[in-house]
């Protein structure tokens, strides 16, 4: 093994700490007598466990050898795969020398450890050859990358050659993409000192825009803008503002997992994480993803001024915005910032040029091409929420009077008419039958 692993050119920078390379190193010290036989189990027991452990993440199964194989190449960014995700399969002398790293991965692929097993009195490779995982809920691992992972695997197990598993990648790049953007649908901003960092968010909502019921007409505009976005057209910015409960959070949530598979990304940005908002673009402008930043609940006090860091970056920096990012916000209030009759020109009595304080306010929604008004539904549009909701149990039998009324007291308690409330009440009715 560590003789094939030395070879790799392309994918070299796999990494010296992965478990790849590390069993490798394992091995080459045993077969040169540089480590004895309980040092060399011990090595290879901590490298089992870390397979187990990546293996839990993602939900692997049966081969958890082919399946992490098939992990560092869905996951290695390089010129090669990143050239692919982009076109797919390119004529060029680079293929050779991907052809000759497949070759190799098949190697790898097909590595018998029954010698070592036997020179070693152990069984752990066996076992991690024929795995059968705990069935756990979605919400357990990473779905995403887990299905797509998986797939690749029993693709690459059935190649003949090279020739096969080059087509087989580079497919599968240009279908699914590379790295942590091609198989994560979200992201959110971890800041260390040196730079932010966009990490994965490995469990999100699996919701649809036919979840939300009513907002029709707010819901096509929003769909209309994405459509355009992911199919390269001129779209705007996006605010969606209006009462609490509404669905405005939802409705983007849903937009995600409509256009995920066509190349749509989201990242996840609070108001604190603004000045990292140029070293995010950096990231991701010369990737083959449509990126939507993503900002809920925005709003600003009179005091805080993190609202100018978003102002340059959306539109009046010297760096224009890349074709490939959006900025979509929430926000209860309709001009995000908070506004007080001193910033009113003729109640001040400091201002000397009127009304510029509000126009630098009115300024940063003006950014936003789209403003999509979610209001609070009125009454006869909230008991048809509830009754739409409700058809979803079936556990639920009350009669549509019955429903209303109890909707009707329910909403009194908590929160007034609105998507939120109504869910919630459904849940208590549901939660109910079910004790």
């Amino acid at each position: 093994m560590f003789r094939e692993v030395a070879k790799l050119v392309i994918y070299r920078n796999i990494g010296k700490d992965s478990i790849l390379f590390q069993l490798s190193d394992i091995i080459k010290d045993y077969t040169c007598k540089e480590a004895g036989k309980e040092e060399t189990i011990a090595r290879i027991y901590d490298q089992i466990n870390h397979l187990l452990d990546v293996a839990t993440v993602y939900g692997f199964d049966k081969n958890l050898w082919h399946n992490y194989l098939a992990y560092l190449l869905a996951t290695c960014e390089n010129p090669f795969s990143i050239t692919c995700e982009k076109v797919g399969g390119q004529n060029g002398t680079v293929n050779e020398f991907a052809k000759s790293d497949f070759k190799i991965i098949k190697h790898l692929f097909d590595y018998d450890f029954s010698k070592l097993e036997e020179d070693l009195n152990i069984n752990c490779f066996s076992t991690i050859l024929h795995y059968q995982s705990i069935q756990k809920s979605g919400k357990r691992y990473n779905r995403n990358v887990s299905e797509k992972v998986r797939l690749l695997s029993e693709k690459i197990e059935q190649a003949k050659d090279e020739e096969e598993i080059y087509t087989i990648v580079t497919d599968f790049y240009r279908d699914y993409g590379v790295g942590k953007f091609g198989l994560n649908k979200a992201f959110r901003v971890r800041h260390t000192e040196e730079e932010a960092i966009l990490c994965p968010i490995t469990n999100t909502e699996e919701i649809h825009l036919d979840d939300l019921i009513g907002y029709e007409i707010q819901k096509q505009k929003l769909i209309d803008n994405t459509l355009a976005f992911v199919e390269g057209r001129k779209a705007n910015n996006a605010l969606l503002y209006g009462d609490s409960g509404t669905g405005k959070s939802t409705s983007i949530k849903a937009i995600l997992n409509e256009y995920y598979s066509r190349g749509l990304r989201m990242i996840e940005i609070y108001k604190h994480q603004f000045q990292d908002l140029s070293s995010i673009i950096a990231q991701i402008k010369n990737r083959n993803y449509r990126f939507i930043i993503y900002m809920d609940d925005l709003s600003f006090e009179e005091f805080e001024i993190e609202y100018k860091y978003l102002k340059a970056v959306i539109e009046g920096g010297l760096e224009t915005k890349p074709d490939n990012v959006l900025i979509y916000a929430t926000s209860n209030r309709r001009h995000l910032i908070r506004e007080t009759w001193s910033d009113r020109s003729d109640m001040s009595q400091d201002e000397l040029h009127r009304s510029d304080t509000i126009q630098e306010k009115l300024s940063l929604v003006a950014r936003f091409g789209v403003s999509i008004n979610y209001s609070a539904p009125t009454q006869k549009e909230y008991y048809e929420i509830v009754k739409s909701l409700a058809k979803r149990y079936d556990s639920i039998t009350l009669s549509d009077e019955e429903l209303c009324k109890e909707a009707n007291k329910w909403e009194l308690s908590h929160g007034g008419l609105s998507g939120r409330t109504a869910q919630q009440f459904i849940n208590y009715l549901a939660g109910k039958v079910e004790e």
